[in-house]
């Protein structure tokens, strides 16, 4: 297997960086409002990228996380006490960068007795307070599979429901371990997704489901093809397929690098199989473009 900390990218995974002007102006007024970001705390390849163009993916619920997932830069850990007004600073964020489309996730807190669902709940209904005409896009954990927990976030009125799949179920035990006797299950994502879509058919507010998966970790095609064909019986809306990229030599290594041209194959594949949109590259991160696969066409429609 091969790690990008000891050998060369191939040339498509070589990004030129922005120029620093919007991307500084964000990461100032963050950093004056005490907010995080998952581009940052993921070592998101695209953090340059989205913050010259004014957007950002908000972390909420602190910086450290529960899991022990391998290929996160997350930082693991016993979390603080929850901030009572991040929700309010992360809606101010959103006014003062004039964004239509937020994005919001968190890191996992198996520590909180819903999982973190009311944190989440208070920040979608904060920042519709202040941006009433916009999305907003949330990304959350499994909350070890609790319907309740997720009716909470869901009843608040996210306009597009994510939950990432991340690998194929074969890797899991040794991709995602158990930390304190919480392993992600796959199974249990699955039932998470499936849960959020027949929410959403109940739901008189139009409600997009999102998942993803990273390539590169170890997968085989046929795993793939199993993983993208569960996820579309669940109903998920938005796909994305994109290159893991370990971020450091500690973490679990990329076991190869997915040329453009597959990546290409996968997404007219997966438009095969029937998911109305779907973004594939080797850029590609749940959150990286939202708005725009958002509002992709499918059917005839708007999404």
């Amino acid at each position: 297997m091969t790690d990008q900390t000891k050998h060369r990218l191939p040339p498509w995974l070589r990004k030129r960086i922005p120029a620093g002007g919007a991307s500084r102006q964000v990461l100032q007024l963050l950093g004056d409002l005490g907010l995080a970001t998952v581009c940052t705390a993921a070592h998101c390849p695209n953090q340059s990228e989205c913050h010259a163009l004014g957007t950002a993916t908000f972390l909420i619920m602190g910086q450290q996380c529960t899991r022990q997932c391998r290929f996160c830069a997350v930082t693991k850990g016993a979390p603080a006490p929850l901030r009572d007004d991040e929700p309010q600073a992360v809606a101010e964020a959103c006014v003062r960068m004039g964004l239509k489309y937020v994005v919001v996730t968190s890191v996992t807190r198996d520590d909180l007795s819903d999982g973190g669902a009311g944190h989440f709940a208070r920040t979608i209904a904060a920042i519709r307070e202040r941006l009433p005409q916009g999305y907003i896009e949330v990304l959350t954990p499994d909350f070890l599979g609790s319907h309740a927990a997720l009716d909470t976030v869901l009843s608040a009125g996210p306009d597009v429901f994510d939950h990432n799949v991340e690998t194929v179920p074969r890797l899991y035990a040794a991709v995602r371990p158990a930390a304190g006797g919480n392993a992600p299950d796959y199974r249990r994502s699955l039932d998470v997704l499936t849960y959020a879509k027949s929410r959403a058919e109940q739901s008189e507010r139009k409600l997009l489901i999102k998942s993803g998966l990273m390539l590169g970790v170890g997968e085989s095609d046929d795993e793939i093809r199993t993983v993208l064909a569960d996820l579309r019986h669940t109903g998920v809306d938005i796909l994305t397929l994109g290159q893991y990229l370990a971020p450091s030599a500690d973490h679990w290594p990329v076991a190869r690098y997915v040329e453009p041209a597959e990546f290409a194959s996968w997404e007219s594949q997966a438009r095969q199989m029937g998911f109305p949109a779907v973004l594939a590259g080797p850029f590609v991160r749940i959150s990286y473009h939202a708005e725009t696969v958002f509002k992709e066409p499918a059917n005839g429609e708007k999404l």
